[in-house]
Parts: C-alpha cells; sequence; structure tokens
C-alpha cells in the first residue's frame, strides 16, 4: 500500500465516519451490525469530479438484540461536505417530523427507516429538504455510548442548562461542559425538559458533533489512535460502497476544515394527529436550507 493511499485511508474514513457523521471509533466488542454504511440508489458515484457529498447521519432507536432496519429512526442529520473548499453544513431534522413517506402516507419522518430501511428514509428526507442524500450511515446508540469510551470525554457549549428526571437528574449546567459516554448520550437524546423539544435536541446532536471533531483532532497525533480507529471502522461497518468509491468518499472528507461547518435546523409548528404529538416542519423553510447548502456547503442563515 503506498504512503499515500495509506493517509487517505488512514485519515478519511475515521474522518468519515466519526468527524462529519458524529459517531466515534467502535472498540473491539461492537458487532458489525452496529454500523451500516450504504449508498442509495440513483446516486452517483464519488469520484475527483465531484464537488458535493451528500451523507444522511442516522441513530436508530433500535435496543440490544433489534434490527436497526425494524426501528425508527431517532436521530437525523443530513451533511454536505464541498470537496474542492472543504466546507460542510448539517441540516438537523427533528425526528417527530410529519412529511409524506412515499408508498406509506403522511407519518413521523423517523417512521420511513422501519417501513423501507436506509433507502426509503434517504428519499423521504431527500424530499423534504430538496437534496437526496448519496449515502445513509446508521448506527444504535447503545454502540455510540460504547464507542464515546475509545475517544474519551469531550467538550461542548451548552446554552441552557437543563436535567432528564429520568437519565440525568442533576442535569447539565450552562456553559462549556465535560461530556463523557453516558453523558453524551443523554446530551443528544433528551428532548423533554427542553424549551423548544425536537428542535434543541438536533441542535444538541450537532453541538455533540462538534464536540466529537474536536475531542477526535485534538489525539489524532497520538500513537496508535488513528490505526487503531481505522481498523476497528473497517472491520465493524457493514457497506455496499465499492473499496475504490469508498477511497474517493474517504478523500472527500478528509478535507474539510473544521473552521467552515455550518449548522441549521428545520424548524416547524407543534401538532397533534390522531392523538400523537408530530413537528410540522415548515417546508419552505427546508426547502431554503437545501437550495442555501446544495452547491457549495455553506448555510450563511438559517433563517
Amino acid at each position: 500500500m503506498s504512503t499515500r493511499l495509506h493517509r487517505l485511508l488512514k485519515w478519511g474514513v475515521l474522518a468519515m465516519v466519526l468527524s462529519l457523521v458524529g459517531f466515534t471509533v467502535p472498540d473491539s466488542a461492537v458487532k458489525p451490525t452496529d454500523f451500516v454504511l450504504v449508498k442509495l440508489e440513483r446516486a452517483s458515484t464519488v469520484d475527483a469530479g465531484s464537488k458535493m457529498v451528500w451523507i444522511l447521519g442516522v441513530g436508530s432507536d433500535a435496543r440490544p438484540g433489534e434490527d436497526m432496519f425494524r426501528t425508527r429512526a431517532d436521530a437525523l442529520q443530513l451533511i454536505g461536505i464541498n470537496t474542492r473548499t472543504g466546507a460542510a453544513s448539517a441540516i438537523g431534522i427533528p425526528r417527530d417530523s410529519y412529511v409524506p413517506i412515499p408508498g406509506v402516507g403522511s407519518e413521523r419522518i423517523n417512521a420511513a427507516l422501519y417501513y423501507g430501511g436506509p433507502q426509503l428514509l434517504g428519499e423521504t428526507v431527500g424530499n423534504l429538504i430538496g437534496i437526496q442524500p448519496d449515502y445513509v450511515f446508521v448506527t444504535r446508540f447503545e454502540a455510540f455510548k460504547r464507542m464515546m469510551g475509545y475517544i474519551g470525554p469531550i467538550r461542548v457549549d451548552n446554552p441552557v442548562a437543563f436535567s432528564d428526571t429520568y437519565l440525568k437528574p442533576k442535569g447539565f449546567k450552562k456553559g462549556n461542559i465535560r461530556l463523557g459516554p453516558y453523558d453524551a448520550l443523554v446530551f443528544s437524546r433528551s428532548r423533554k425538559a427542553l424549551l423548544r423539544g425536537d428542535f434543541d435536541r438536533s441542535a444538541n446532536q450537532q453541538r455533540t458533533l462538534r464536540g466529537i471533531h474536536a475531542a477526535v483532532a485534538r489525539r489524532a497525533k497520538q500513537r496508535g489512535f488513528i490505526e487503531g480507529g481505522v481498523l476497528s471502522v473497517m472491520k465493524n461497518t457493514k457497506t455496499d460502497v465499492p473499496p475504490a468509491e469508498l477511497f474517493a468518499l474517504a478523500h472527500a472528507m478528509a478535507q474539510v476544515d473544521p473552521a467552515r461547518i455550518t449548522n441549521c435546523i428545520v424548524l416547524g409548528g407543534i401538532g397533534n394527529i390522531n392523538g400523537a404529538s408530530v413537528v410540522l416542519p415548515y417546508v419552505e423553510l427546508a426547502r431554503r436550507l437545501g437550495d442555501r447548502a446544495r452547491d457549495d456547503g455553506t448555510l450563511e442563515s438559517c433563517a
């Protein structure tokens, strides 16, 4: 293996799985079904000429032993990478967004994973934002917690103090806080104590992504950290992406500039449909975010 290819694999695959999609390196106990990278039908091959690459990062609500594709999604982040400038954007979609699911009817957007796996979920998210993802990366949250044990604690800027009666009674204070594996999971999943519920939770997920990115950058030069992480990622990720295309995708991820990552959330109203609380997304806003990020991977404004 050439030095260049080794470096590409070492940095690119790790960046793809850790820094941008936001899930850290698995330990040796993680099973292959805990990580799946799927190339969607109709998606073009990522090569040196591709300017924008779009990945839908998904946290499955599957419990231990459950099929990740036979449950609902619990976190949805559509991530775009500009392979020429190093810019990247993340568009958070609240899981309870009530939208049309092709072939199913109107439902909460996270149900698309249950009805049709990554392909249907990617199509449904793409119809809302106006950008069809090229790839979908799925993991489960218990795996996320175990993975955080490998990378170590992260730090996030928490804008509002909040607590979770069942998962974190003492809560999270306002300001720059330190999160270990369990706290990172709770911080990313809690919503009932947050003023804007699903919207604030999605924003906290993006703060967690930034914290992970920074933690990886700090540890990247430690002997064996990158190598061990890459080997585990390759061993524990199931994918239908050909090796050559994976390398091209990895190269695209490796070019991202942390200073050029922008985040927005798809906002909406709160409604009640058939006795269930749902988010009624502002579709025009969702499309504006997609229009702004589509060509260059930047979001100058979230309004």
